[in-house]
């Protein structure tokens, strides 16, 4: 079987498990989770004793573009606003090593520090998906997310939350399924809302879900969790 057969085999399978966990896919969501296939894997995320790393995933790219007050990403040029915060992998023999490459993982050692860590090729050409390693903290995280092969169409997200355990968290983007389905007009041409986990450690902890409502439209609100979380008395809202 070769790579581009293996690799629409793999992709039909998990777009049917989002079906059936009542989560349909878009176009060019879950793109990044297929990149970890890609021939230009730069790494993957390696956890460290004491921190935190930020992650997203589920379209054909996004980014972190702001921790706190700190720029990370540039959305313009998709790479480090900073070279300074980049982890850098190492050469051998004067070339760069872009497989599975150890690199410079020295521990952060401020509360403030923030360190951007290559981790795949993106599923948009050209572009690599990053991941951020900081301390644990209370924190503000900005996200763009690209649903379909092109930049000029940018969902923005915003959170704040409190990072207070150490290992790996994700933002991963899907769009969710109607619970009910009148099968009117208006209703089968309504796109369905984008929404946003918050995964620890590949366990669900917050959803938000973009509202297309008059009085909430164009915003990320929190949905309350009937498994594994207690409800959400009072929605947070998040603008895009």
């Amino acid at each position: 079987m070769n790579k581009k057969r293996y690799a629409l085999w793999t992709s039909t399978i998990f777009a049917a498990t989002l079906l059936v966990s009542g989560c349909q896919v878009l176009t060019g969501y879950q793109k990044i989770d297929e990149a970890e296939n890609a021939k230009s894997l730069v790494g993957s995320i390696q956890p460290l004793d004491g921190e935190v790393n930020i992650t997203c995933a589920g379209t054909y790219h996004c980014e972190i573009v702001q921790i706190d007050k700190t720029l990370v990403i540039a959305p313009d040029t998709h790479e480090p606003v900073n070279p300074n915060m980049l982890v850098t992998l190492p050469n051998h023999d004067g070339v760069k090593k872009t497989v599975n490459a150890p690199m410079d993982m020295a521990p952060l050692t401020t509360k403030d520090a923030i360190k951007v860590v290559p981790l795949s090729a993106s599923a948009m050409p050209g572009l690599t998906n990053y991941y951020a390693r900081v301390m644990p903290a209370k924190r503000e995280v900005h996200v763009n997310f690209y649903p379909e092969n092109n930049e000029g169409y940018v969902e923005r997200f915003a959170m704040i939350h409190d990072f207070v355990r150490t290992g790996t968290y994700k933002l991963r983007a899907y769009q969710k399924k109607s619970d009910t389905n009148s099968g009117s007009l208006l209703e089968t041409a309504s796109p369905e809302p984008l929404c946003v986990d918050l995964l620890q450690d590949n366990q669900v902890q917050r959803r938000f879900c973009k509202q297309l409502d008059t009085e909430h439209q164009g915003e990320f609100v929190e949905a309350s969790m009937r498994q594994g979380l207690s409800a959400v008395s009072n929605p947070k809202k998040v603008k895009a």
